[in-house]
């Protein structure tokens, strides 16, 4: 087959005259239909990308929309671990530390944050980085409240192995022989024997005469053994561990020392009318970490249930204190 031959017809002339084309022709031709060509496959291809996701989009948005349905799952799972983690804070709180007598682990420790809120930083800039960051921190949280409950369990299970010394540590006798008919004032607010106003009366009263013996009522060491100037007169303090400790004023005699180990139902002293009081009598107090609390809720390792129900009946009573 011969060379291509190309003619045109000439306006001017009215005639068809054969083209010669030179190689400049021919390129500008070629580049016009490169540029058209390259023109419309970008218009393709941006349609194609605005409307039509590629394959590997495509994948790409499945394995995010299962990464999603991951952390949901997670999330799922945090929760029934959540109310779990709440059941077991609940029993050791209002069970396990009641059982032995201590404090409940309070709740801004129990939902102590871990550090601070850049902490999370680094998850920001994501299309999901709410949902991440929000699944990092239930699982930071809940790390923590297990740590914690941990640390509690340890603590619970060292208290019952120490149960028995717990129990004969803890205050639950009358300090004297016998005293439930010797109970003339109460813990509350009662009418001060000397300044004869309404005041705190921060233990109870038993009257007895001078020489009665008094007791402690737990096994515990002891703390001070003086003579006191705020108005307790001869005086003897008990720490017994595990946040009691007790005291019994206005003695006559004091018979134990400070460091002294003493047994529940030994012999501290003697009543007496020393310091602020208003005849013979022991004032005895309790303090459970650090707060007065009535003694009478103490009283029940050795009275019948007529006695401590008597006991609790005449502590109520508003009247005059002894001292």
């Amino acid at each position: 087959m011969g060379k291509k031959v190309k003619y045109q017809f000439n306006t001017k002339s009215l005639a068809v005259e054969k083209v010669d084309e030179t190689f400049w022709d021919k390129l500008k031709v070629f580049l016009r239909i490169v540029f058209a060509g390259m023109v419309f496959s970008v218009i393709v291809l941006s349609i194609g990308y605005t409307f039509f996701d590629s394959p590997k989009e495509k994948m790409l948005r499945r394995e995010i929309e299962h990464f999603k349905t991951q952390y949901q799952i997670i999330n799922d799972r945090l929760d029934i671990i959540g109310s779990v983690m709440a059941d077991m804070e609940e029993r050791d709180d209002h069970i396990y530390r009641v059982i032995f007598e201590a404090e409940p682990i309070p709740r801004t420790v129990r939902e102590a944050a871990f550090g601070g809120t850049d902490r999370y930083s680094h998850l920001d800039g994501f299309e999901n980085s709410e949902l991440i960051s929000a699944t990092m921190q239930r699982i930071d949280r809940i790390s923590r409240q297990m740590y914690v409950q941990s640390r509690s369990y340890d603590e619970v299970f060292d208290m019952a192995k120490n149960k028995a010394d717990m129990l004969a540590s803890i205050p639950a006798i009358i300090p004297m022989a016998k005293g439930t008919e010797r109970l003339v004032s109460g813990f509350g607010y009662r009418i001060h024997p000397i300044y004869k106003t309404l005041r705190m009366h921060t233990g109870v009263d038993f009257t007895a005469p001078s020489g009665t013996p008094i007791y402690a009522t737990g096994n515990g060491v002891i703390k001070r053994a003086q003579r006191d100037n705020s108005g307790y007169g001869l005086m003897v303090e008990i720490d017994h561990g595990y946040g009691y400790s007790t005291l019994y004023a206005h003695m006559s005699k004091v018979n134990v020392r400070p460091g002294q180990e003493v047994k529940r139902g030994e012999i501290l002293g003697l009543v007496g009318n020393t310091g602020i009081s208003n005849g013979p009598h022991l004032h005895y107090e309790v303090i459970r970490n650090g707060k007065k609390v009535n003694p009478v809720n103490y009283f029940y390792n050795d009275l019948t249930p007529e006695e401590f129900e008597y006991i609790i009946e005449v502590a109520s009573r508003v009247n005059q204190s002894l001292s």
